[in-house]
C-alpha cells in the first residue's frame, strides 16, 4: 500500500506545479506525519522535492525533472489526454484522474504548458449517457465481471423487438460512438455476441467463474461488421435540399449526387434489414425511393398500416 502511494504522489506532484501537505493528507487520507514520512522516503530515493514555506507553500517536483517516456511525442500525449477527457464523464471520476495524472507525469513543465494549449483547440465532449444512471451503473458491473471473470447473467431484447435470457463470459465493454456496448461469449448462441447497454436489463453478476477465452477483441474484429452472408440491397434514393446535413452525415460523398433542382440523389448499398425500412420513413417526405420498387411497395405499406391505425373507427 505505501509504494502505491509513493508512486501516486510522484505522479502527482509532477503533473502540479505545488502541493500542500494538508491536500495530500486528505487525498491519501493518511496523516500529515505520514505525508512527510513518504517527502522523506522519495528524496532518499533521488526524487528532487523542494519544501516552500508561507501561504502559497508547498511541495513540488524540481522543473526540469520527469519520467522517462520513451518515444511518445507530445502530439501523442495530446491524443492520449484529449481521449481520456472525453470519457471521464463515464468511467469513475477518480480512475481517470489517476490515469491523467500519470500522463502528465510523463511532461516537463513547459510541455504541460504546451500540450495545455493544444488540447484547447480540440476538446471532445463525449458523454454517451442517454440512459442516465441505471445505464452507468450497468457499465460499472460489467467492467468489474469482466475483470474478476464472473459469468453475468441478464434479459436482452434485440433488434427485432425479441426478448431472450443470456448467460454471458463478459469480455470487455466498448465505446462505439456515443454507445456503449458489452462484448462477451453468449452461452446460449454458443459465440461472441455485442450487446447494446441500453438493451440489456435485470443485469446479475453470478458466483461462477470462466476461464478467459483465447481470442482477443481485435482477432474477432470487435463484431461490429455483420456476416458476409447479409443480403445487400442497391438502392436510389431522392433527398429534398433540407436533408442535406443528414445526407452528409449518413453517406459517402462518393454516393451522393447533386441535382440541378438542389435535390440529392444518393445511391447505396444497405443491408436487408428492418431498420432500414425504419430509417427511410423516418425521413417521411423528403426522401423518394427511385430504385428498387420492392422496397418503395413495402415503403407504402408501411405507411398504410400507419394511416389505419390512427383513421378514426365509423361510427355504427
Amino acid at each position: 500500500m505505501k509504494l502505491d502511494r509513493l508512486l501516486a504522489i510522484t505522479m502527482l506532484l509532477l503533473n502540479r506545479k505545488r502541493v500542500g501537505a494538508q491536500e495530500l493528507a486528505e487525498r491519501f487520507e493518511v496523516s500529515l506525519r505520514t505525508v512527510y514520512r513518504d517527502l522523506e522516503t522519495l528524496n532518499q530515493a533521488g526524487i528532487p522535492i523542494v519544501s516552500y514555506a508561507g501561504a502559497s507553500g508547498g511541495y513540488e517536483i524540481m522543473d526540469q525533472y520527469r519520467l522517462d517516456r520513451q518515444f511518445l511525442s507530445l502530439e501523442e500525449l495530446q491524443s492520449i489526454v484529449i481521449g481520456l477527457k472525453g470519457v471521464r464523464s463515464s468511467l469513475d471520476e477518480q480512475e481517470i484522474g489517476g490515469l491523467l495524472d500519470k500522463v502528465g507525469a510523463l511532461l516537463s513543465r513547459t510541455e504541460q504548458g504546451a500540450l495545455a494549449q493544444m488540447s484547447q483547440q480540440m476538446i471532445i465532449d463525449m458523454n454517451p449517457w442517454h440512459g442516465g444512471k441505471a445505464d452507468k451503473e450497468k457499465l460499472g458491473i460489467l467492467r468489474e465481471a469482466a475483470r474478476s471473470t464472473k459469468l453475468i447473467r441478464f434479459s436482452y431484447t434485440d433488434s427485432q423487438g425479441e426478448s431472450s435470457e443470456r448467460r454471458c463470459e463478459p469480455m470487455s465493454v466498448v465505446l462505439k460512438g456515443y454507445v456503449w456496448y458489452l462484448y462477451g461469449y453468449c452461452r446460449l448462441r454458443e459465440d461472441y455476441r455485442v450487446f447494446r447497454l441500453s438493451r440489456i436489463e435485470e443485469l446479475h453478476v453470478l458466483s461462477e467463474t470462466f476461464v478467459r477465452r483465447p481470442k482477443t477483441l481485435e482477432q474477432l474484429g470487435y463484431g461490429w461488421n455483420r456476416s458476409p452472408d447479409t443480403a445487400k440491397i442497391r438502392l436510389v434514393l431522392q433527398f429534398q435540399p433540407r436533408m442535406k446535413p443528414r445526407v452528409q452525415d449518413y453517406y459517402r460523398d462518393a454516393d451522393i449526387v447533386t441535382q440541378p433542382d438542389g435535390t440529392l440523389l444518393v445511391t447505396t448499398e444497405q443491408p436487408d434489414e428492418p431498420w432500414l425500412y425504419n430509417m427511410l420513413l423516418s425521413s417521411g417526405t423528403d426522401v423518394k425511393i427511385i430504385e428498387p420498387d420492392s422496397v418503395a411497395q413495402s415503403i407504402r405499406e408501411i405507411a398504410q398500416k400507419i394511416v389505419e391505425m390512427y383513421t378514426p373507427a365509423r361510427k355504427p
